[in-house]
């Protein structure tokens, strides 16, 4: 199932996220920097949800207090409580 997430405070300006059961198959991130977030996305793909979320979540970037990745772990927390 295909998920939209707008981040807050970073500079990316959407998350398309692919769900099948708990594992994410795809992941595209709009925006931000380029290299960073093709690599993330291609990262965690094929990973379970609590796993990425593990990795990712508390990422700072320079001095703001989240990041793209960051960011990605709040969209994958929602995703979670919402398929439950």
């Amino acid at each position: 199932m295909e998920y939209r997430y707008r981040p807050v405070g970073v500079c990316s300006q959407d998350m398309v996220i692919d769900i099948d059961g708990d594992i994410i198959k795809s992941v595209e991130i709009v925006g931000g920097c380029a290299g960073n977030t093709v690599g993330v996305a291609r990262l965690i793909a094929g990973m379970k949800i609590d796993e990425a979320i593990k990795r990712l979540k508390g990422i700072p970037c320079g001095l703001r207090s989240t990041s793209c990745p960051d960011q990605l772990a709040k969209a994958l927390e929602e995703i979670k409580e919402k398929i439950g």
